[in-house]
């Protein structure tokens, strides 16, 4: 019987005439990795990974931002558009016109400006009081619990125009769902339906579409932040005889101190730039009572197609927020470090 030897040893010239081994590519990469210091490599890791997120912040905000500031400068009309670069240097002249406030512009600019504080002041205030009761009242135990807490949810869930614009719709004068509420109450006439979306009406209507749309999510943030509150807190206060109002004020309050700081901020800078609602609410044109500034400058570059004195709206607006915010945290780390 005869048996066949299958030799497994690979001959010298085995590779000769083939490409490089499969692993050799890697081997490379690595060798010329190992050549970075390992205190580079571990230096450099965060701001790689960061990288993705510090151009598409470039991209979606600073560079539209650079924009618009170099477009206050000019005289950009519906006559520059196709060629921006040949619309005039103006200089300071849209700043000045912006806040000349015994002209027409800068007058209506004023009045936006003092109607957007009023209406920011009172939804921030509504909204933040709304979600501190709900946040509150939703930590006990209790049957249906968490259906109240997904209801409670719901506005902060909903697209922005579904929203508003089935608020519009129960707004409405002759047909709407409000008035036709207050008729059968016999709280209003039925030949004399209050207007909601026009005249003095206008600005409640704002401010209550703006506090239903925000306050869950005051709620939401308070309610997690009430988690964090350790439950001893409360059985130790109540051994010694606080009642519910003392651990209110005592416990839950100066502990969700921090928290509160971050939500009155953010509620603050979304509802001062708010544009969807009053834009879906009222349309392009919002009435003089409810004319808040971002309505106003958007009417200023888009419907009088004065893009310059818009953008030099825009960045006073700008400025205003950022010392309005820089001021607030200056005050609130202050009040947190003497703590």
């Amino acid at each position: 019987m005869m048996f066949m030897v299958v030799s497994t040893t690979p001959r010298p010239d085995a590779g000769r005439g083939a490409g490089p081994p499969s692993g050799a590519p890697h081997r490379r990469r690595g060798r010329i990795f190992a050549r970075i210091p390992v205190r580079f490599r571990r230096l450099s890791l965060p701001y790689l990974l960061i990288l993705p997120a510090i151009l598409l912040e470039l991209l979606i905000h600073v560079v539209p931002m650079v924009i618009g500031i170099w477009m206050s400068f000019l005289k950009l009309t519906q006559f520059y558009l196709r060629n921006w670069s040949a619309a005039p240097s103006v200089g300071l002249s849209n700043y000045r016109i912006a806040v000349d406030f015994d002209s027409a512009v800068g007058s209506s600019l004023l009045h936006s400006f003092l109607v957007t504080v009023v209406f920011t002041v009172l939804t921030v205030a509504l909204s933040w009081l709304l979600g501190t009761m709900g946040a509150v009242l939703m930590q006990g135990a209790f049957r249906g619990r968490g259906v109240l807490r997904a209801l409670f949810l719901v506005p902060y869930a909903l697209p922005v125009y579904a929203g508003v614009i089935t608020w519009s719709f129960m707004l409405q004068r002759d047909s709407g769902l409000v008035n036709h509420i207050l008729v059968q109450l016999h709280l209003a006439d039925a030949g004399d339906r209050p207007f909601w979306l026009i005249g003095d009406n206008s600005f409640i209507s704002l401010i209550v579409v703006c506090v239903w749309r925000t306050w869950p999510f005051a709620f939401l943030v308070l309610m997690a932040g009430l988690q964090n509150i350790a439950g001893d807190l409360y059985e130790a206060s109540a051994i010694d005889g606080a009642g519910w109002w003392r651990q209110l004020r005592s416990i839950t309050m100066p502990m969700l101190r921090p928290v509160n700081q971050v939500v009155v901020l953010v509620l603050f800078l979304w509802t001062f730039n708010d544009f969807n609602t009053p834009y879906v609410l009222f349309g392009k044109s919002a009435p003089e009572q409810a004319d808040l500034i971002s309505i106003h400058i958007y009417q200023s570059s888009f419907v009088t197609w004065n893009f310059g004195s818009g953008s030099a709206m825009s960045v006073l607006l700008l400025l205003f927020l950022l010392v309005v915010t820089s001021i607030y945290l200056v005050a609130t780390s202050r009040r947190r470090s003497d703590a």
